[in-house]
């Protein structure tokens, strides 16, 4: 369901909320450049189904409410665009509202993806409230990659990101030995979303699988 939240700075913002209400584990969880978009919230329903309790806050509420995009050329430029209006400290300034507003006796973990990937991993490194992050294909990882995460985290890269090279990868591994990191062969960014064209089945499943496992271990149920 839809809900509004406050944050600290007074800022007000709408969330996609679903799972039990007093589930023993629950995610924030953090959209792309897109929105909190059908395919946002059918991850979150996925989740929900394994009995978290999910919040998806509207990050790009501070640029313009109830913005959702698909996935053309145009999106992603209006997207992009978005994305630049809302500060970094807003976000995370959100993302710990809709921390607040979970389950108050569960286990938080964080994860997101694209622009939320970085987003959970400074939700690792920023703050103290998470448990458990995982990170896919976040673009800013490489540049915040010397931040000291608080919490186990897990992150997911294409081999064939465009915007991610490896050699970004290989700096975050590098500088975070802890950090658990897996590459998949031959996919691009973006490829855990079945809406994007470069979407890739067989690697959604198997980081599917790992993160599932990785949030079983530090989230159990």
């Amino acid at each position: 369901m839809q809900i509004e939240l406050t944050a600290a700075d007074g800022h007000r913002f709408g969330a996609y909320q679903v799972g039990p209400s007093d589930a023993k584990r629950a995610l924030v969880l953090v959209q792309e450049i897109f929105g909190v978009n059908s395919h946002i919230r059918r991850v979150c329903d996925s989740f929900a189904a394994e009995g978290f309790a999910v919040i998806a806050p509207a990050l790009f509420d501070r640029a313009e409410r109830g913005a959702e995009l698909g996935y053309g050329p145009e999106d992603r430029q209006r997207g992009m665009a978005l994305r630049k209006q809302v500060p970094d400290d807003g976000a995370m300034a959100d993302i710990a509202a809709s921390a607040a507003a979970l389950p108050a006796g569960a286990r938080h973990g964080i994860i997101g993806y694209c622009w939320g990937g970085t987003l959970a991993w400074w939700g690792a490194t920023r703050s103290t409230g998470f448990v458990a992050a995982v990170g896919y294909y976040g673009g800013g990882i490489a540049g915040t990659r010397t931040e000291v995460p608080n919490c186990p985290v897990q992150l997911h890269f294409g081999e064939k990101d465009g915007g991610i090279p490896l050699t970004d990868v290989d700096s975050i591994r590098e500088a975070q030995p802890g950090v658990e990191i897996f590459v998949y062969g031959g996919a691009g960014h973006g490829f855990a979303c079945d809406d994007r064209d470069s979407f890739d089945p067989a690697s959604t499943e198997l980081a599917r699988s790992r993160t599932r496992d990785f949030l079983n271990r530090h989230l159990p149920a």
